[in-house]
């Protein structure tokens, strides 16, 4: 069984053209072929399954709001929560010098290599199937989108969702930091009281580490 496979399995693709999953995973730091090029295919894979999603969900919706929630969507955060629920950091491949500091939970990192990863599926097994993953990696986000709170940072969106359903508050508390003082990359896990639901998210600051934790937890809600 490929090393991959669970990842796979998460995404609803198993491929049938190994290097194209094994270039999506590789970083520029590791050396080429890397995930650039399928990462430019990817981001508009993911532009357009995601507007067709919004646009069946939310036929009152104008053009305008079509278009902020999908900007709430694919932003780099929303994308690197949803890697981060796939494992995808486990499978990257980067240089040392990366790897050493971080690279693998650093956002940026994460939501391009997912995009990359939807662009391989697409060369590897069409349009339908890339669908598949997109909805896959964040069909929870695009089942509690609402055009009044995808404005509202994802700790924000967590508490209320929580309270509409009379669970306990979300906690968040540093369970790593990683690289030089001057680049550290923190990681925050956060849990909901009186759930057993927990989630990791990660960032160049605690703030952001735990508004990518919290993101996660709500594409988990959501599903």
């Amino acid at each position: 069984m490929p090393r991959t496979a669970r990842l796979e399995e998460r995404l609803g693709h198993q491929f049938r053209h190994r290097e194209l999953l094994e270039q999506a995973l590789t970083h520029r730091s590791f050396g080429a072929p890397h995930n650039e090029r399928l990462e430019f295919l990817g981001d508009g894979v993911l532009g357009c399954v995601v507007a067709e999603a919004l646009l069946a969900r939310f036929p009152q919706l104008s053009e305008g709001e079509l278009s902020r929630m999908r900007a709430s969507l694919v932003r780099k955060e929303a994308l690197a929560a949803a890697a981060a629920g796939l494992g995808l950091a486990e499978h990257l491949r980067m240089g040392q010098g990366e790897s050493a500091s971080g690279g693998a939970h650093r956002p940026s990192i994460l939501a391009d290599a997912l995009e990359a990863l939807f662009g391989a599926v697409f060369l590897d097994g069409g349009y339908a199937s890339a669908r598949a993953a997109v909805l896959a990696a964040l069909g929870g986000a695009l089942a509690i989108a609402d055009v009044h709170t995808t404005a509202k940072d994802p700790k924000t969106r967590l508490q209320e969702v929580l309270q509409a359903r009379r669970h306990g508050l979300p906690r968040y508390h540093v369970v790593a930091t990683r690289g030089a003082a001057h680049e550290q990359v923190f990681e925050v896990e956060c849990s909901i009281e009186g759930l057993d639901l927990q989630a990791r998210g990660s960032g160049a600051s605690r703030r952001a580490a735990e508004q990518q934790a919290a993101e996660a937890l709500l594409s988990r809600l959501g599903a």
